[in-house]
């Protein structure tokens, strides 16, 4: 089970990618579909984990987060608590102006000297006792109230002054809801800031029927008479513009779609009667008309299920509204990078602030992916779409090699004892007594010491005949070789494939670098078989709507490319997991299946030319069908190579381990 390792991010972590890392990271990718680029995706997709165990997140990983931090804020909070504070705000207004009431007649009589029967202080009572009345009836929904307190005369100035910072509040909320940091610019909205907001309204307005009218409008003459409105960082174009004010309308419809009807209903009426300019409040519905029309919010609306207690205010829940769709976008970008889009859409400012410092670390180092493996030699641009280098190539066919061995070490695979032992030209660890006509390869320590054995420590140290002993030495010899490989559909319906091609890919990488001398060709077979480069195996994938397993014409080819070689080593690896169901005729190929008697036949002639020609043929077989047995048997009689019956998994060890212990016989 694989160990990950995360921290908190405390700034220190280290997130600077190494090509050789990314590319070990990518080869099994690479050998199980053939396609560099799909590999990178893959690996961006679900990222990777180091050497070291920590876990470097991928597109997936960041996604998960934000999912995370979107439930977390769900959970957190009341959304239906947006009203209860407005509520406490008018009800804070309205027993403060009661009290301030009670305080005004409670002085006017404390100050007259006639008390309760001055004319004045009765006339104060019945003007205190009208408004009393009045707060008495306010109508019990929040609308009600704030329409029937903008009328109202306060005798308290402190609750005049609480209501019109709750009126203020709520006319910022609703210019909020179309323009972006409009209240910010304008913190005390007085009737000329309202009249100038509903000219800048209505030149808007004008503008985006020219925009649907097909006609450009002049939206530099705009913002130099109302730029000062949309704070420092003002919009450059219209369609910017334009923008803001979709995601911020989209902000306002999130929310209201998240309450319950009631409450929806009662936030609308509430919005709706704070604005008291009746020219205005037209201006702004044809704006969201307008706006609707040309940039729908369809795609940005969003109804949150919110699951918590903690209260918000109506400030508080646009904020969290705005971080909330923010999340989906991010969320919508990683999700278009993952399909290939690419990164740099994303948003790396916005998914700094939401999730933190680390996770913006992380998707530059993802965006740096592709330039450090070019960079390092590893790919190349064809076009539109990367490719291997041959650097890259032995890359990969040095980790099959280190995975293969790997294996090999832990299940202690593959001890093949000889009897053979004697001259070669390759040194082995073990001695012998030496003999004449062997290489005078001498092992000086244990001669010393089988001197000093016989005759016990003295100096000189005297040595005779029988105490020389010699390193034993291993015989090489040329080797070529042909791995035929299936390329049939079948190979990767049942997940051979990959493992063949990583056997393949080990072992040009095991002969490269140990035996130099020897010759691999790989031949690929389907319909049709093929010569393929170690660039084409790499990228190759199995022929899904090539029929066929045409084991003929791969002997056929085999035995041409063993003709080049002057050799007496000479081999066929061939690993498949179907009989042959496809042969050459006329120079076509033909398929049936169950295969015919007629191929079976030429599949079987061709093995006797190799035989002929002193080639052996080693097969490994991934599956175990009667067809497949009966065939295999006929081959193994006839070629008198050997037959192994072996899955996926152990391929790498039967074909490796086979191929060292053919090429280090010793010979007596």
């Amino acid at each position: 089970m694989p160990v990950y390792r995360y921290s908190e991010w405390d700034g220190t972590q280290d997130f600077n990618l190494d090509a050789d890392e990314l590319l070990k990271a990518l080869s099994d990718d690479v050998l199980a579909h053939g396609d560099i680029s799909q590999a990178l995706r893959q690996l961006l997709r679900r990222g990777f984990t180091r050497p070291d165990g920590t876990r470097f997140m991928g597109l997936q990983e960041l996604m998960q987060r934000i999912r995370q931090a979107r439930q977390q804020r769900l959970d957190q909070y009341n959304l239906g608590s947006v009203l209860d504070d407005i509520r406490k705000k008018l009800d804070q207004v309205v027993q403060t102006e009661r009290q301030g009431i009670e305080r005004r007649l409670a002085e006017a009589r404390a100050q007259s000297p006639q008390g309760a029967d001055d004319p004045l202080v009765q006339m104060l009572e019945k003007v205190a006792q009208r408004k009393l009345d009045f707060l008495d009836r306010l109508p019990p929904d929040l609308a009600g109230q704030i329409k029937a307190l903008n009328d109202y005369e306060f005798m308290d100035p402190e609750a005049q002054r609480l209501f019109q910072e709750l009126m203020q509040m709520l006319q910022g909320q609703v210019m909020d809801s179309f323009f972006q940091n409009l209240y910010q610019q304008i913190q005390n909205l007085t009737p000329e800031d309202l009249a100038r907001i509903r000219q800048m309204v209505q030149e808007l307005n004008r503008m985006l029927e020219q925009r649907m009218r097909g006609q450009e409008p002049d939206f530099d003459r705009f913002m130099q008479q109302f730029g000062d409105m949309f704070g420092p960082n003002p919009p450059q174009t219209l369609d910017e513009l334009l923008e803001q004010m979709r995601q911020r309308m989209a902000m306002m419809r999130s929310l209201l779609d998240s309450l319950s009807p009631q409450q929806r209903q009662a936030l609308q009426e509430l919005l709706e009667s704070v604005l008291k300019d009746e020219a205005l409040r037209q201006e702004l519905a044809a704006l969201a008309a307008n706006l609707e029309y040309l940039m729908p919010t369809d795609d940005l609306r969003n109804r949150y299920p919110f699951r918590g207690d903690e209260p918000l205010s109506l400030q508080e829940a646009m904020r969290l509204m705005e971080e909330l769709q923010a999340l989906d976008q991010l969320e919508q970008q990683l999700r278009a990078a993952e399909q290939g889009r690419g990164l740099d859409d994303i948003d790396a400012e916005r998914l700094q602030q939401l999730l933190g410092e680390e996770a913006r670390r992380m998707l530059e180092a993802l965006r740096q992916m592709a330039r450090l493996l070019e960079e390092a030699g590893y790919i190349r641009s064809r076009g539109n779409r990367w490719e291997l280098t041959p650097r890259a190539m032995r890359k990969i066919g040095q980790k099959a090699l280190h995975d293969i061995f790997n294996q090999i070490k832990k299940d202690r695979f593959g001890k093949h004892e000889t009897a053979y032992r004697g001259p070669g030209n390759e040194r082995a660890e073990e001695t012998k007594p030496y003999e004449f006509g062997d290489p005078f390869d001498l092992h000086l320590e244990r001669t010393l010491m089988n001197s000093l054995t016989r005759e016990g420590p003295r100096v000189p140290v005297r040595l005779s005949p029988n105490d020389f002993e010699v390193y034993q030495t291993r015989h090489t010899s040329l080797t070529a070789t042909v791995m035929m490989l299936d390329l049939s559909w079948s190979m990767g319906l049942r997940g051979n494939f990959f493992a063949a091609k990583k056997v393949a890919l080990a072992l040009s990488q095991l002969i490269k670098t140990q035996f130099p001398r020897d010759v691999l060709y790989i031949v690929g077979f389907s319909r049709y078989a093929r010569e393929m480069t170690e660039q084409e195996l790499a990228e190759a994938t199995v022929d899904e709507y090539s029929y066929g397993t045409n084991i003929q014409h791969a002997f056929m080819l085999a035995q041409r490319l063993l003709a080049k070689h002057n050799t007496a080593n000479k081999q066929i690896i061939m690993v498949t997991d179907g009989e042959p169901t496809s042969h050459i005729e006329g120079g076509r190929a033909f398929f049936a299946y169950p295969p015919t008697l007629r191929t079976l036949q030429l599949t079987l002639q061709e093995a006797r030319n190799c035989t002929r020609q002193g080639i052996i043929i080693n097969t490994f077989m991934l599956d175990r069908s009667f067809y497949m047995m009966e065939f295999v048997d006929q081959l193994a009689r006839i070629n008198k190579g050997r037959v192994f019956y072996t899955t996926p998994e152990r391929l790498g060890q039967y074909i490796l381990v086979d191929y060292l212990a053919n090429k280090r016989r010793r010979i007596a």
